[in-house]
């Protein structure tokens, strides 16, 4: 049986709509709508370029969008709610329009996810696990789908010497309490999706070793979501900093498939949904 059978592979709610994980992962594609993003360096900063990004990446295979307004690459800022609102409203309320697929806000912030909502997001992708008790009240209401990460420190300080013990454990242990935190608080299992925040305060060998236990999260019960895309580990594992990072995001994202992850999020939407489909094709997802 593959690895990516629907009986193993289940479903993710938001907001009353069920995502069925079907023989690939789904792909969540990113649309940054900030002029400091590690990956774009703010293309996209501009609500009219960010739509017409959202909208492109959703012809070309996308079956979410994750809008942001706050970079969260290594040491950036934090940015007040209201610019980031200023920065993000506008985008969701118009894809929201323009689009037939799930959005989700990418924010730590309970008044953004909020406004976010009520613009037509469906999905509050936090990186901080939803540490606010606001956001999960805010989830719990809404009935939104939520999307838990592991982030060591903050964004400010997350590179700052990494260290674990068992850095597959620890993750797996953190993620596991914010799960049952979640439940408990009104959160249903279906509705969460879980990260183990793949560049957030993790070394390049811890990066991997994530990637390579990956399919260990999947006994957690709950949908499995994987953001890789374009990292610096990438570049530090092929040993060569002018790497091509979309070639790496693709190696890692047919191995991530293979382990039964459940969703991707990732920049270069196209050429990763082909890639999968290859190798769908050619026999991949076979044990």
């Amino acid at each position: 049986m593959s690895p990516f059978s629907p009986s193993r592979a289940g479903h993710w709610r938001v907001r009353g709509r069920t995502l069925p994980c079907p023989a690939r992962p789904l792909l969540m594609g990113i649309v940054n709508v900030t002029p400091d993003s590690f990956s774009d360096g703010g293309r996209f900063f501009d609500a009219a370029a960010a739509v017409a990004h959202g909208i492109e990446l959703a012809e070309h295979g996308a079956d979410l969008l994750d809008i942001g307004g706050e970079s969260t690459r290594p040491y950036a800022q934090s940015v007040p709610a209201d610019e980031e609102l200023r920065r993000v409203a506008p985008v969701i309320e118009r894809l929201a329009r323009e689009v037939a697929i799930p959005l989700s806000i990418d924010t730590s912030k309970a008044v953004v996810a909020r406004e976010a909502i009520d613009a037509g997001a469906a999905i509050i992708n936090d990186i901080t696990g939803l540490a606010d008790p606001a956001m999960i009240e805010t989830a719990a209401e809404s009935g939104a789908g939520v999307c838990v990460m592991h982030m060591r420190g903050t964004p400010r300080s997350m590179q700052d010497a990494p260290a674990y013990g068992d850095v597959v454990a620890e993750v797996g242990a953190f993620l596991r309490q914010r799960r049952d935190a979640l439940v408990s608080q009104g959160i249903a299992l279906d509705c969460i999706a879980l990260d183990p925040g793949i560049g957030f305060g993790k070394t390049a060998e811890h990066n991997l070793e994530l990637l390579r236990h990956a399919a260990e999260l999947l006994a957690l019960g709950c949908a499995v979501l994987i953001g890789h895309s374009r990292k610096q580990f990438i570049g530090q594992t092929l040993a060569d900093p002018r790497a091509d990072r979309l070639a790496g995001t693709i190696g890692a994202a047919l191995a991530l498939a293979r382990s039964g992850v459940q969703i991707l999020r990732v920049h270069d939407v196209e050429p990763v949904a082909h890639a999968l489909t290859l190798f769908a094709a050619a026999g991949g997802l076979e044990p």
